[in-house]
């Protein structure tokens, strides 16, 4: 009889043990980025502010660095825990690039590109020879990028536009070649490339083609990164006055796309200047209509869409073999403003590149404006603010990425587009039961618009039903078949039901924005290959036959206007900012990329006046702040009549 108790209850103890054991896996929180790309900061001297404008990995394996405020290093072993600073070169012009050829350096100075050699061979550059020299008009914002070594020898160089005198919103090309990419050749030619570039601050090769990242402002609804041939037009007009010189390589004129989009240069009754602003319900066309009657111009590859990927992309940079997991041979792309990496997953249809883009690691200590891979597969990140102020703390950085190679990340792996909808691949194997239902995906399509405001909101929303789901006998894709593939529109895929088979965890990144401008041709799949269950619709239940018939109270009436008499908690409107964006340039309490949202109630703006400014923002009230905060009327009228609530709270 003891016997028999003693193993009743050890048989029940192991049962339990087992059952909370089984509870507790199901239980754990979900990885973050954290738990598989560590930041790491490079010491470096205290008298050295590495305002990082360039980054390249030398031969042996040390890394060159120069600065915006005109310095080159030479970093010895930058992967160790003692890295060792050399002082190479000084007083040059704001470098924001550096290339290395035949054991020499190469800068983009604001106006000029640069050889630095070392002919003494005492660690120090004794020759600075000027390769190719272009105007300037001394305007602050007429900053160079490059260079970057194209697979013949030649460098790439991109130029900023300025802005205008009175219109100081208006981009310019004061002078030759400003808002284009120049290639130049050692003997100190140069042949004008492309235009149609704002703020070109990402230039890059990718499979041995050119690519640029640019950054949302006028006639640039949002960043994006763009594949550039030669002759390309990329969709900001300032440096289309160049197109009559003899050695341009398109003859586009500025009148051409102004005689088809107004560039709304309106004044006021006093005869000044007023800067054009988002028109909620005016007419418009989109980058891809413009390009029906502007076939010179060259839509993005993929958009990133703003403040969400960022908000001033920078430079892109291949994944190679056997560096981060699963990934090789997709794109990693910085942001300065948002102090963030996403990911990119490109693919060509029909001749022509397109492509996903997702978050992989934010959390930087100032804003990213160059990348280079290490020799040990880690990844240098050169960070500056310059003043426009970022999601990092610092003015400066110089940090390294390394990927956790002992875990694998349950992300998406690539998406592809098919004939009827997506193809989605993981890095694990899915939850057959959630990947299977419907409920689990949703897909949103939206776009900008094309015109001379700064930015544009996301327009033309729409939400696309999910005809059904098929995934493959492994786990590892599913197919998500839909009837609402757009082409030029971007496609928002969140899979938040979406669980790991082994561990049961979520994404680490649900949410992922396809650039789609080509349908695949091909077979779609029939509806009987799909798995069409839906948890999100209730089962129908089966009421009992009543002998006499109840009463039904009244529908209550669901509230459809916020209550801000009451003044709504940070817990309250938490959700409302990460939605609508909002804390990719705020912050509660101190300078960001905007204002701090204390400053904002130091104003004194009623609830509507903040309403007001939501959508129709003014950034001449903010003078100090040189990102402009873009119209952001997608925000419901009650959702930014909560976050005015809570804001004016603060004060």
């Amino acid at each position: 009889m003891l016997s028999n108790i003693i193993q009743y209850y050890t048989k029940f103890i192991l049962t339990s043990l087992l059952s909370f054991v089984t509870l507790f896996t199901f239980a754990q929180e979900t990885p973050k980025e954290e738990d598989f790309y560590k930041i790491v900061k490079l010491p470096a001297p205290e008298h050295v502010l590495l305002e990082v404008g360039g980054l390249v990995t030398l031969p042996n394996g040390n890394l060159g660095v120069s600065t915006r405020r005109g310095d080159i290093y030479i970093v010895e072993n930058p992967t160790s825990a003692k890295p060792y600073f050399i002082k190479f070169a000084s007083g040059l012009h704001e470098i924001l690039g550096l290339a290395y050829k035949d054991g020499a350096f190469y800068a983009a100075q604001r106006g000029e590109l640069t050889k630095l050699t070392d002919t003494d061979l005492d660690g120090k550059a004794d020759v600075y020879k000027t390769i190719y020299s272009w105007p300037l008009s001394g305007h602050y914002h007429e900053y160079s990028f490059g260079p970057k070594i194209a697979p013949d020898g030649s460098f790439f160089v991109t130029a900023n536009v300025a802005f205008g005198d009175e219109e100081w919103w208006r981009g310019e090309s004061k002078v030759p070649w400003r808002g284009w990419t120049m290639q130049i050749f050692e003997d100190g030619t140069m042949k004008p490339w492309a235009t149609g570039m704002r703020s070109p601050a990402g230039p890059g090769f990718i499979n041995g083609e050119f690519f640029y990242a640019e950054n949302q402002g006028d006639w640039i609804g949002s960043g994006g990164l763009w594949q550039v041939p030669k002759g390309a037009f990329t969709g900001h007009p300032a440096g289309l006055v160049w197109t009559g010189k003899e050695n341009s390589p398109l003859k586009l004129k500025q009148q051409t796309l102004f005689d088809l989009i107004d560039e709304r240069r309106i004044r006021n009754d006093n005869g000044r200047a007023v800067k054009p602003e988002n028109i909620i319900q005016g007419e418009f066309k989109t980058m891809a209509e413009a390009k029906i009657e502007v076939p010179e111009l060259q839509l993005p590859a993929v958009w990133l869409p703003h403040a969400i990927l960022g908000i001033s992309n920078s430079e892109p940079i291949e994944i190679p073999e056997n560096t981060f997991g699963p990934f090789a041979g997709q794109i990693l792309i910085g942001d300065q403003g948002m102090s963030m990496i996403s990911r990119i997953m490109l693919e060509k249809v029909n001749g022509e590149y397109q492509g996903a883009a997702i978050a992989l690691r934010s959390g930087f200590r100032s804003g990213i404006l160059r990348l280079a891979w290490a020799k040990d597969g880690s990844l240098f990140v050169g960070e500056t603010n310059r003043g426009w102020g970022s999601a990092g703390d610092a003015n400066e950085g110089l940090q390294r990425l390394i990927f956790n190679q002992k875990d694998m990340p349950f992300e998406m792996k690539n998406i592809k587009a098919m004939p009827d909808g997506f193809e989605i691949e993981f890095t694990l194997p899915v939850d057959k039961n959630s990947a299977e239902d419907i409920a689990s995906y949703s897909l949103e399509t939206f776009t900008y618009k094309y015109n001379s405001v700064y930015g544009s909101p996301p327009v033309e929303q729409e939400t696309a039903k999910i005809k059904g789901v098929k995934l493959s006998s492994d786990g590892l894709k599913v197919r998500i078949v839909t009837d609402g593939l757009k082409k030029h529109f971007i496609h928002t895929l969140t899979l938040n039901g979406i669980r790991s088979e082994e561990s049961f965890y979520s994404l680490i990144h649900p949410t992922a924005y396809y650039t789609l401008h080509n349908i695949p041709s091909g077979p779609k799949l029939a509806i009987e290959e799909l798995s069409t269950k839906d948890s999100s619709i209730p089962l129908e239940v089966k009421k009992p036959i009543a002998k006499s018939v109840a009463k039904t109270a009244p529908e209550k009436k669901i509230e459809t206007t916020v209550n801000v008499e009451r003044v709504p908690t940070f817990s309250e409107v938490q959700g409302l900012l990460a939605k609508n964006t909002c804390i990719a340039c705020h912050n509660a309490d101190t300078k960001q990329v905007g204002p701090a949202f204390k400053e904002i109630a130091k104003r004194k703006y009623s609830n509507e006046k903040i309403v007001e400014l939501i959508y129709n923002p003014k950034p001449e009230n903010w003078p100090d702040y040189p990102t402009e905060m873009p119209p952001m009327p997608q925000v419901s009228k009650n959702e930014a009549l909560k976050i005015a609530a809570w804001i004016n709270s603060l004060n």
